[in-house]
């Protein structure tokens, strides 16, 4: 009998059989055994782990000893599982002239070494994560939660990493190769994306230095025409941030630009700052009157800190002004907009009831009136404007 050009009929059905027993028969039991006895360890293992978690580890405050048991709980049960099928495949194999191992327990051996790294990888990542809570909360650094994921993912790339290279070497494969070709692509990549890496390491920079988090005002210097110059930080990411603006616009900036442009952070250095608005008054005025109004009524708005007291110095002399500056320290430099526009109100009020006078564009118009009368003349406001005498 033929099927897909195989003759069946030449095939002598029951000498097979005889013969697939015959090499069965010595192999069965041990492999049996092989998984009898690999499902008790694992099992006294995990009872052994258990009744340690209970009893010592579940006490303690920190949860570093839980993870190193569920490192132990994974690893044992990679190499229990790698073990037997290692056994098992060396008992059912046909050994070589050499008697060298078989190839299957070579690769064996290889993915268990490379299976181990998983749970290493994970074990690091949970350290990380119980040092990245301490520290933050303890506050000793300027890495937040921004910057240690990135460390953590980092580290954890790097381990599974080496544990692939270890895997390839026991299978006795040349990764020089493949090496050489991966830093071709790379620099094949870098060039087609040099923008995009030139983000991600201002990204890097921009976390590690950290002029600025999450949750600072900043100044803006790439927002929409008519709306807000200044928002807040609401994403650090590692190719672009995100700032939101007082109209709830949410402008993202490559990090790159960032990087390269002076930061007016408002809120680094604490929430109180000072705030210095300027004023003008004209030169008939009372400057000392004007000095003692600024004051009260900086003092008049909430949010205005009284100690250091506000303090308004002469600036400099206009053609028609004399420029004075009033400078105050708030409690919130988020409020700044708010205070510094309450306290202008407040001072125009009050320039107004004092008889301070606030200058204003003034001009000289003179106006010939006709022949043999002299020039008249009267000031006001607006451009300036003459006529011209009749030709006689």
């Amino acid at each position: 009998m033929e099927f897909l050009g195989f003759n069946f009929g030449s095939i002598d059905i029951g000498a097979a059989w005889r013969a697939a027993l015959a090499f069965a028969a010595p192999r069965w039991m041990p492999t049996v055994a092989t998984i009898v006895l690999a499902t008790v360890v694992y099992f006294i293992v995990r009872w052994i782990l258990g009744r340690a978690k209970k009893r010592w580890v579940t006490r303690t405050e920190t949860r570093l000893d839980d993870h190193f048991v569920e490192f132990l709980l994974s690893a044992g049960l990679f190499s229990i599982v790698a073990w037997a099928a290692w056994r098992i495949i060396q008992v059912w194999s046909i050994p070589n002239a050499t008697g060298d191992a078989p190839l299957a327990a070579n690769w064996v051996l290889a993915i268990w070494v490379g299976l181990l790294f998983l749970p290493l990888s994970r074990f690091i990542g949970d350290i990380l994560d119980v040092v990245e809570e301490r520290v933050i909360a303890k506050g000793e650094t300027t890495l937040d939660e921004t910057a240690f994921p990135l460390i953590n993912r980092t580290v954890r790339f790097i381990i599974l990493a080496l544990g692939a290279v270890l895997a390839l070497d026991l299978l006795g494969l040349n990764i020089a190769p493949l090496l050489a070709g991966a830093g071709v692509m790379g620099l094949a990549l870098s060039l087609a994306a040099k923008d995009t890496l030139s983000n991600l390491i201002a990204g890097v920079l921009l976390i590690m230095d950290r002029p600025f988090k999450v949750g600072d005002r900043i100044e803006l210097w790439s927002a929409p025409n008519e709306t807000g110059t200044w928002g807040d930080v609401i994403e650090i990411g590692l190719r672009a941030t995100k700032i939101r603006n007082p109209d709830n616009l949410v402008i993202v900036v490559p990090n790159s630009q960032i990087m390269v442009r002076d930061i007016i952070n408002y809120t680094m250095s604490g929430e109180d700052i000072r705030l210095r608005i300027p004023f003008s008054v004209a030169y008939e005025s009372d400057i000392d009157r004007a000095k003692v109004l600024l004051i009260d009524a900086a003092k008049k708005v909430e949010g205005v800190k009284l100690s250091p007291e506000p303090l308004v110095i002469v600036r400099g002399f206009g053609p028609s002004d004399v420029q004075i500056q009033l400078r105050v320290w708030i409690l919130e430099a988020r409020n700044r907009r708010r205070i510094a526009d309450e306290i202008t109100g407040r001072a125009v009020a009050a320039f107004a009831d004092a008889g301070v006078e606030i200058p204003y564009p003034k001009r000289e118009l003179i106006i010939h009136g006709e022949s043999g009368q002299g020039p008249a003349s009267r000031s006001g406001q607006g451009p300036a404007s003459r006529r011209l005498p009749r030709p006689g």
